[in-house]
């Protein structure tokens, strides 16, 4: 990602933000415990909805420019007991079985290989970890949206860090081997048309 589409990032995101996504992470992540990775963690939207008693917060994030905002965050706010690594979604430096929670909040749009970073995220969790995921995806197939999302995802990707809106991700996630626990499918309001349908919730282990 550019240096200046990760500078405007969370400018780009506000409104949506302010509309449903604050209340989506909240939701989500206030069950969370134990040892947690987020993957692709950006600029560090999700920061403030971890529980600080009883978590071990990791935070992954392999783009440089993102990084760089992510590490001033937790040092400005003082946040010493979080770990933030470089790791790779598709190739991640962990032991197996040996997370609780894996979180992804608008990441699986744009991991170049979601299939090998679905296996990682398997191959990590505890035999009873969950993975909880927040995702932006493609529309219903055979829709006008999806035909604008299919025509416009190859200048889209170029210019948003690999972003593809037209990805099945929530098929991605059930042939990677894991099971719903808790989805919910909505618009996220205030986005882009193209940006707006997505998937939430809670994946177990098969």
């Amino acid at each position: 990602m550019s240096f200046f589409t990760a500078l405007f990032y969370d400018s780009f995101m506000a409104k949506t933000e302010k509309a449903c996504l604050t209340e989506w992470r909240g939701n989500l992540l206030k069950q969370v415990y134990g040892n947690v990775l987020e993957i692709g963690a950006g600029t560090g939207a999700n920061i403030q909805f971890y529980p600080k008693n009883g978590t071990r917060l990791t935070l992954s994030e392999p783009d440089k420019n993102m990084r760089n905002q992510l590490v001033e965050k937790i040092k400005n706010d003082g946040l010493d007991y979080i770990e933030v690594t470089h790791d790779s979604i598709e190739n991640i430096d962990a032991e197996n079985s040996s997370f609780d929670f894996v979180v992804s909040s608008l990441v699986c749009c744009s991991v170049p290989n979601l299939e090998l970073a679905l296996e990682e995220v398997r191959r990590i969790l505890k035999p009873n970890g969950s993975f909880i995921f927040l995702e932006h995806v493609g529309a219903e197939k055979s829709t006008g949206r999806r035909r604008w999302q299919n025509g416009i995802t190859p200048v889209w990707r170029k210019i948003a860090g690999n972003c593809h809106l037209n990805r099945d991700t929530e098929s991605a996630i059930s042939h990677a081997g894991f099971t719903f626990k808790e989805i919910k499918r909505e618009s996220m309001r205030k986005a882009l048309p193209i940006l707006r349908p997505t998937i939430r919730g809670i994946a177990v282990k098969n």
